[in-house]
């Protein structure tokens, strides 16, 4: 169990950190990574987390030399701001494509990565929605 951020720094924040936590668990040879979320920003803030958690798991699970798992977020306070509305229904009518492989050559430790190493194959988006900032 990783705290993601340090609780000291508190009095230095305009908020607290949404992401505060992760863990990771080994069952069947997979590497599975869990965190955990105090808010969550449906629209803007949940594809960076997917996004930025699915890359650590990628990365642990290599440096362990372990298959990747389960990737599951424990999202508190999830919640879609008014001027979200009318994108994330549109969001909802696309039929949901293929996911993406994250692919990393040359790994020789997760020290010594470099965010050039590793690429995103068979990525195939829908059209950009566009989210202003609501807060």
């Amino acid at each position: 169990i990783v705290m993601a951020w340090n609780p000291t720094h508190l009095k230095h924040m305009a908020l607290p950190p949404c992401n505060y936590l992760f863990q990771v668990t080994l069952i069947d040879g997979k590497l599975n990574l869990l965190w955990n979320q105090r808010s969550v920003d449906v629209a803007l803030g949940l594809p960076f987390n997917i996004a930025s958690y699915a890359l650590l798991l990628h990365l642990l699970a290599k440096e362990a030399g372990l298959k990747e798992g389960k990737l599951v977020g424990f999202l508190a306070d999830v919640h879609i701001y008014e001027n979200h509305l009318e994108g994330m229904k549109e969001q909802l009518s696309r039929e949901p494509k293929k996911l993406p492989k994250i692919k990393t050559d040359n790994f020789k430790s997760i020290y010594e990565w470099k965010y050039e190493d590793t690429t995103i194959e068979d990525y195939d988006p829908h059209p950009r929605i566009k989210f202003e900032v609501a807060v």
